[in-house]
């Protein structure tokens, strides 16, 4: 097989600018709503905000890649790296590390790209990895760099990137295409464009021994944020994980052939998904407060703390709805004091009940967010 980086014209990519305009219009307007939500939440829950969406990709960038971190952990790190409390005892180096890319990522996106830039954040994610011969530059190993699937008598390659010998090359073509493209470069391109091809081309030629996919897609976030000229807060890597199996497939397919338009649809698709699921956690985080100011001094603290857990879970909910077990266990309390903290409730309009019996399940009575009209291809 003739892989992408070994034709004619690599990397000149061709696609339809055309067919990517709607997508980008919808990117733009969106981009709008989501400043305009975050600007209702209170300075506080911004604050508190932030680290959870930030947080949230950290640790669902890691996962992609079969990576399982500690939530609370990051949540932690990233607090200390933008200077609003010590970090916790307990939390790994690999937590530590993506929390700091994470928080660079943020801090730093207006900069041009660089092999500094690029080696700093490898550094960040795989310094305490003792399998890594090369951490913080680019690989250097002799043996193809291959993403391989099934058993070792039958292998079967879905990619093979360019040799270790020619990544520096291939990589200084790929800064210098990033940096002119950005909105003040020679070559300025749309955002989702401009993100797709960013995160396609780097993933081509996998410069490093293990990272790639990480600082792929936090190449993406870059692009975007630049494009928008501040950080786009999108769950890009919670997206992505929620459909794995389509992003890598979509990636293969990209790195069979220059002309790329699945590519950018799917990666266009991918990101306004992204855009709605981070508008939802504003809205919610409106909601929660509106929520609060309602029933401030109206609840006991069995309820206090059961409200609590549920806002925790965020826009999609309890898993499986909230049940009078689930209250007993949470509140740690008597069937009988959570029937009447249950009633008491969906009375006040705290929760509403769905249900019946056995099946009876309670959720917030908060407004449905997060609805938006999809773009048609």
């Amino acid at each position: 097989m003739t892989w992408i980086w070994q034709q004619a014209s690599w990397p000149s990519f061709s696609y339809d600018p055309a067919a990517m305009e709607a997508r980008e219009r919808a990117f733009l307007v969106r981009s709008g709503e989501l400043v305009g939500a975050y600007r209702h939440v209170d300075a506080e829950d911004q604050e508190t905000l932030r680290i959870d969406l930030i947080s949230d990709e950290a640790v669902q960038t890691s996962a992609i890649e079969g990576e399982i971190l500690d939530r609370d952990s990051v949540q932690s790190s990233l607090r200390q790296q933008f200077g609003l409390g010590a970090e916790r005892p307990g939390v790994r180096p690999i937590e530590r590390g993506v929390s700091r890319m994470m928080a660079d990522l943020y801090r730093h996106f207006a900069r041009p790209l660089d092999d500094r830039t690029l080696f700093d954040w490898h550094s960040m994610l795989l310094s305490a990895d003792r399998s890594i011969g090369v951490v913080g530059g680019w690989r250097r190993h002799a043996e193809p760099m291959r993403v391989v699937s099934g058993p070792d008598y039958r292998p079967r390659v879905h990619f093979e990137a360019p040799p270790s010998g020619r990544v520096a090359a291939d990589m200084e073509l790929f800064v210098d295409w990033f940096n002119a493209t950005a909105p003040d470069g020679a070559t300025p391109l749309p955002a989702l464009t401009r993100s797709a091809i960013a995160h396609l081309h780097f993933e081509c030629i996998h410069p490093f021994e293990d990272g790639n996919g990480r600082i792929g897609r936090a190449l993406s976030e870059k692009a975007l944020a630049q494009c928008l000229g501040h950080p786009s807060l999108i769950a890009l890597a919670s997206t992505i994980e929620r459909g794995r199996k389509a992003y890598y497939a979509a990636l293969e397919d990209g790195n069979k052939s220059l002309e790329i338009d699945g590519w950018l649809r799917y990666f266009g698709d991918l990101v306004l998904d992204a855009q709605r699921t981070t508008i939802a956690r504003v809205e919610f985080a409106i909601a929660k407060t509106r929520f609060y100011d309602r029933f401030r001094g109206r609840l006991n603290d069995r309820q206090e703390k059961v409200v609590a857990r549920l806002f925790r879970a965020g826009p999609d909910g309890f898993a499986g709805g909230l049940s009078a077990e689930n209250y007993i266990s949470i509140a740690r309390t008597s069937r009988a004091s959570a029937t009447r903290d249950l009633q008491d409730l969906v009375e006040l309009g705290a929760l509403v009940r769905t249900g019946e019996r056995r099946y009876t399940r309670y959720a917030l009575d908060v407004p449905a967010v997060g609805d938006r009209p999809s773009i048609e291809p």
